[in-house]
């Protein structure tokens, strides 16, 4: 059975990170556990809540909006200052095909956020969103 777009946007923004600079294999999807300190700098990639546009394109097609965040998780004194090569690469990736591979008909920074770990203050995560705009049949999320 097909994946529903949704999936398949995660697989091709997965796909599209797979080399990231100092990342590695490091690219998770959805973790719950903590990270361990030998894993950063690491990603994490994070599905929102799709929101479908209130009217039809037309009677077969809704248009989606997808908000994806990709956590870059690093340790170093400066944690922000370690992300910010990656940022760049991630962003590059990214915006190289807006279509994610056909998948989307469209992807678009929204934010940049930081955060440090209290109990740790060398931990930090830097959270780069993007909404991915893609379209599906009315009766089928797969097309």
């Amino acid at each position: 059975m097909t994946a529903i777009k949704r999936e398949q946007i995660i697989e091709a923004i997965a796909t599209a990170l797979a080399g990231t600079t100092g990342v590695g294999p490091r690219i998770y999807r959805s973790r719950a556990e903590a990270f361990a300190r030998n894993e950063a700098p690491c990603l994490l990639i994070e599905p929102g809540i799709d929101t479908a546009r209130e009217e039809p394109v037309s009677n077969c097609k809704i248009d989606w909006r997808l908000p994806v965040s990709i956590t870059i998780h690093t340790r170093g004194p400066i944690p922000e200052q370690l992300a910010a090569p990656i940022i760049a690469d991630v962003h590059t990736r990214l915006m190289t095909d807006r279509t994610l591979g056909g998948v989307a008909f469209d992807i678009w920074p929204q934010d940049v956020t930081h955060q440090r770990e209290q109990a740790d203050a060398t931990a930090g995560w830097t959270t780069c969103t993007y909404t991915v705009r893609y379209r599906t049949s009315v009766h089928d999320l797969t097309v």
